[in-house]
């Protein structure tokens, strides 16, 4: 049984491989915007689960986990934002506030499928405008929910945390553990 992460994501990548797996990466292909829902919980969990069948489908008897974050924000659902003027934008009302970040998580093996999702809040420093077109030029707001990272340049703008840093970068570690004990695999099994 090989443990496989249904993500593009470098910093989920990451994030598991400090915790000792040593995923195999196989991007899902799921169109994220073909996705709506009303509370972003619910959202993150219909990505995480789709994302995780799109690659278990052809992965029947390996471990595979699904992820999707999104940032709530003023009563916003924040995906990634499209383009630079969007991320300024969102930047500029983030500043001196606070949102949740919400991440999905889906685990399956064979026929078994098991989710849950994490929430933590972030505190957004208050930064110049200076400083938000500087981390908007370097491009890595464009490509992540919300606009920010706590693992990268973005972290110096982030002044505290209400709950699992990991979630924040995109998979929370504690969560997948729970997750795979549900479906009766221990944890120091999963290292490499």
């Amino acid at each position: 049984m090989k443990f496989v992460l249904a993500s593009a994501s470098p910093a989920r990548l990451a994030t598991l491989q400090a915790a000792g797996l040593d995923p195999e990466v196989i991007v899902s292909g799921v169109d994220e915007s073909s996705v709506a829902s009303k509370t972003p919980t619910e959202l993150v969990l219909k990505l995480a689960e789709l994302k995780c069948l799109a690659v278990a489908a052809s992965r029947p008897g390996d471990l595979v986990l699904g992820c999707d974050s999104v940032l709530e924000f003023d009563g916003q659902i924040l995906g990634k934002p499209k383009d630079p003027a969007t991320a300024r934008e969102r930047w500029y009302q983030m500043r001196g506030n606070v949102g949740v970040l919400h991440t999905g998580h889906t685990l399956r093996l064979g026929g078994e499928e098991v989710s849950r999702h994490v929430s933590t809040r972030v505190h957004f420093a208050q930064v110049s405008d200076a400083e938000i077109d500087a981390y908007i030029a370097t491009g890595e707001p464009l490509e992540v929910a919300g606009a920010f990272t706590i693992d990268g340049l973005g972290g110096a703008f982030i002044t505290r945390i209400d709950g699992d840093h990991h979630n924040v970068v995109g998979v929370s570690v504690p969560a997948v553990r729970e997750l795979a004990a549900d479906l009766g695999i221990a944890w120091p099994t999963l290292w490499r």
